[in-house]
C-alpha cells in the first residue's frame, strides 16, 4: 500500500536537519532498479547533470566538489591479469554476505555510475557504497564458484540485496540461471579510503505513482528554497534523489535516517557517488 509523505513530518524533518546544520538538496548521479520475478534488474536511466551549488552563508561559499563525478576508469573487460596475481597474493581487507542478483542496461550506450559505458560482457558489479573501482571477488556461497570484478556501478536500490552483477560476471559466479544468491563479498583494493571521505547522496524509492514523487519534491522544494530536489522517472516507477551540502556523509546518513519506510512509499538509501 502506498504511503506518501505528510506535510507535517516534512516540516518536523525539516526542522530536525536544519537543527543539525543547513544541507542543500541537490540532484545525485546513480541508478534505479526494476526487478523481474526471476530477480534480474535493470538499471534506469540517470537525470539530466546537477546544477551549481547556490550560495547561502560564509561556511557555504568554501570551495565545494564539482558537481559533476569524475570517471573511474576500469581495464577492459573490467579486470587486468595484474588484478589476478594482486587477488592471489593478498588477503581481503573486507567481506560482506548477502544476495546477488544481476541486471542489464535498458537501451545501447547507457553509462554506469563510473562515467563509463555499460558492457554486458564486462567483469564489473553494482554496490550502493563501496569505491568506484574497487578490486573484489563475488563467491555463490551455494556453488563455490567465483570471481574477481570491479564495481563501476550504483545500486540493487532493493532492500535485503547487496550487489547488482552484469551478465558476464552473474555466469562467471553461476548466478546467471537462477536470478538471484546468497554470496561472499570480498574486497580487496579501493582507490579511495572506505569509512572516510567521499561523495554520498541519498536515493527515495520507487514511487509507483509519479504524483506521489511528485508531492514529495514538491513539500521539499516548500521546506527547502534554496536547495534543488529532483523527481526523475525509472522503470515503472519513480525516484527522488537527494545531494547534501559539500556530498557529506553524515548529513546525508541523517537525512536517510530521518525519511523512515513509515514516512515514505518506498526506502531511502544511502549511496556513494564516487
Amino acid at each position: 500500500m502506498s504511503r506518501r509523505l505528510k506535510t507535517g513530518r516534512v516540516s518536523r524533518f525539516a526542522q530536525q536537519l536544519t537543527a543539525s546544520s543547513a544541507v542543500a538538496v541537490i540532484l545525485a548521479t546513480g541508478c534505479g532498479h526494476h526487478h523481474h520475478p526471476v530477480q534480474v534488474s535493470r538499471q534506469q536511466t540517470a537525470p539530466p547533470p546537477p546544477a551549481a551549488y547556490p550560495p547561502q552563508t560564509a561556511e557555504s561559499q568554501q570551495p565545494r566538489p564539482p558537481a559533476r563525478i569524475p570517471v573511474t576508469p576500469v581495464p577492459p573487460g573490467g579486470v587486468s591479469d595484474a588484478d589476478l596475481d594482486f587477488v592471489n597474493t593478498h588477503r581481503p581487507i573486507l567481506s560482506e554476505t548477502g544476495r546477488a542478483t544481476w541486471y542489464t542496461a535498458p537501451y545501447k550506450g547507457r553509462k554506469a555510475a563510473n562515467g563509463e559505458v555499460f558492457s554486458d560482457s564486462a567483469l564489473t558489479a553494482a554496490h550502493r557504497t563501496l569505491p568506484m573501482g574497487s578490486l573484489v571477488t563475488v563467491t555463490n556461497l551455494r556453488t563455490g564458484q567465483s570471481a574477481a570484478m570491479r564495481i563501476t556501478d550504483r545500486g540493487p536500490f532493493v532492500d535485503g540485496r547487496i550487489l547488482d552483477l552484469t551478465i558476464a560476471s552473474a555466469k562467471a559466479t553461476g548466478i546467471y540461471r537462477v536470478g538471484t544468491a546468497e554470496v561472499r563479498l570480498d574486497v580487496y583494493q579501493t582507490p579511495k579510503p572506505i569509512e572516510t571521505g567521499g561523495r554520498w547522496c541519498v536515493q527515495i524509492g520507487a514511487f509507483k505513482s509519479e504524483h506521489d514523487a511528485e508531492e514529495l519534491k514538491s513539500q521539499l522544494l516548500r521546506e527547502y528554497p534554496n536547495s534543488n530536489v529532483i523527481e526523475f522517472p525509472g522503470q515503472d516507477s519513480y525516484w527522488v534523489r537527494i545531494r547534501p551540502q559539500g556530498d557529506n556523509r553524515e548529513q546525508a546518513e541523517f537525512i536517510a535516517h530521518h525519511i523512515p519506510p513509515s514516512d515514505a512509499e518506498a526506502e531511502a538509501f544511502l549511496t556513494r557517488l564516487d
